[in-house]
């Protein structure tokens, strides 16, 4: 599964955008310097997030929406389009 689409799935599980989700993110207070095992709690208790997304989320949480170039344009399941993931929507998405 590529990154965006492990944010495309968070989205459709809870209804959120991932930017929605970091603004909540932010809210609690978590950001770049926070730890994933809270914010995996957070995620898995309120929204019932698995590790593999939470883990997705954590991503853009802490580090922003920038992916490694390793991670664009390789074949199959696991290559994203963008070095930059998509927050603000699948359906708005231009790369899809």
């Amino acid at each position: 599964m590529s990154f965006q689409a492990y944010l495309d799935a968070v989205e459709k599980k809870t209804g959120l955008t991932p930017r929605q989700l970091v603004e909540l993110a932010r809210e609690r207070g978590f950001g770049p310097d926070t730890k994933a095992t809270p914010i995996l709690e957070w995620l898995k208790q309120e929204y019932d997030l698995g590790r593999g997304h939470g883990m997705a989320l954590v991503h853009v949480i802490t580090k922003g929406p920038q992916i490694s170039d390793a991670h664009v344009g390789r074949p199959g399941a696991h290559g994203d389009a963008s070095d930059t993931l998509w927050l603000d929507g699948a359906a708005s998405n231009p790369n899809r």
